[in-house]
């Protein structure tokens, strides 16, 4: 349970309208004083592949981000060392996730999400869960509205 409780939270592309032959809007995640990045992007309806999705940092919130060596779909591998795919029209209720070693990385991170170019569009939103570091002690350390502990 202390692993669970030794985290922090961030909503890096909030829930929106759904995107067609757009990027979606990536908050800055300041990683500082942990080890350990997760970052879960659950999609919804989309009707055609999507044109971009890696992860990028930078040392400063908003300065000029660089890919992430390893995070890029559609060239880098999964945890099974196959090459990854973009999330395609059949991808509907699935999720992909990012599993990054926060040891020697910049402070920051944002998410590249674009979507393809289709008749609808696609819906997706992500989430990270930053953990390995300090256990929070207040909402706002956990980068939550509201944590609850049983």
């Amino acid at each position: 349970m202390i692993e669970a409780q030794n985290a922090k939270y961030g909503v890096l592309v909030a829930p929106g309208a759904i995107l067609d032959d757009a990027s979606a809007t990536s908050n800055a995640l300041d990683c500082t004083g942990y080890d350990y990045l997760e970052v879960m992007v659950p999609i919804g309806a989309t009707d055609i592949a999507m044109a971009a999705l890696k992860l990028q940092e930078c040392d400063t919130a908003g300065g000029t981000y660089t890919d992430i060596p390893g995070t890029t779909f559609g060239t880098d591998s999964d945890i099974e060392g196959s090459t990854t795919a973009l999330p395609d029209d059949e991808a509907d209720g699935e999720m992909v996730v990012f599993q990054v070693n926060l040891i020697g990385r910049l402070k920051y991170v944002k998410l590249v999400l674009t979507a393809g170019n289709g008749s609808t569009g696609t819906y997706a939103n992500a989430v990270a869960r930053l953990s390995r570091g300090d256990m929070p002690t207040t909402n706002a350390e956990a980068g939550a509205l509201a944590v609850v502990r049983a």
